[in-house]
């Protein structure tokens, strides 16, 4: 039943993708947009939403993270292209933790598993955040944080002792 539901699903991502294509032929604003060099990065957000409706068509939990990766990965670039920021590439290498816990926090709910999804996906996510803050603090794109981004280690620190001693009990 899964290969079928696998099948149908890949049939049906083909046709969606050979009518864009077509379509791109004969309506020229979608022409304009499609060819438009700013929006190169909706390429891999596309992909990442085939692998979206893939998982949840075929009810295919482990793809969601794949999934929530090259969603991340393509609104990254978007956001980067669109504003000419690719120096963010020092500090925006730490959101891909918590792009992957989104995908593990998707599968395990897609399971019906809601405390897992928190526990295991919650954790890369509060990880990244945090290394996310610590570095554009550092590299002086969070000017909100100015001299006092240590203290975001300070914070990190103390998360990971409450975790030490909360796995514990």
């Amino acid at each position: 039943m899964a290969q079928v539901r696998g099948r149908v699903v890949a049939a049906v991502i083909l046709i969606l993708l050979g009518i864009y294509l077509f379509a791109i032929q004969f309506v020229p604003a979608l022409r304009a947009f499609s060819v438009n060099e700013n929006n190169w990065p909706l390429i891999i957000v596309g992909i990442g939403v085939l692998f979206l409706l893939g998982a949840l068509l075929t009810w295919a939990p482990g793809m969601m993270v794949p999934a929530a990766i090259l969603l991340g990965l393509g609104a990254l670039l978007f956001w980067q292209n669109a504003t000419n920021n690719w120096g963010s590439w020092a500090y925006a290498w730490t959101l891909f933790p918590g792009f992957v816990g989104v995908g593990i926090f998707l599968m395990f709910l897609m399971q019906g598993n809601l405390r897992q999804a928190i526990i295991a996906g919650g954790t890369p996510i509060l990880m990244s955040v945090a290394a996310f803050l610590i570095f554009a603090s550092f590299f002086g794109a969070l000017g909100m944080f100015g001299q006092y981004w240590p203290l975001l280690l300070i914070l990190l620190g103390v998360i990971f002792l409450a975790q030490a001693f909360w796995k514990r009990a």
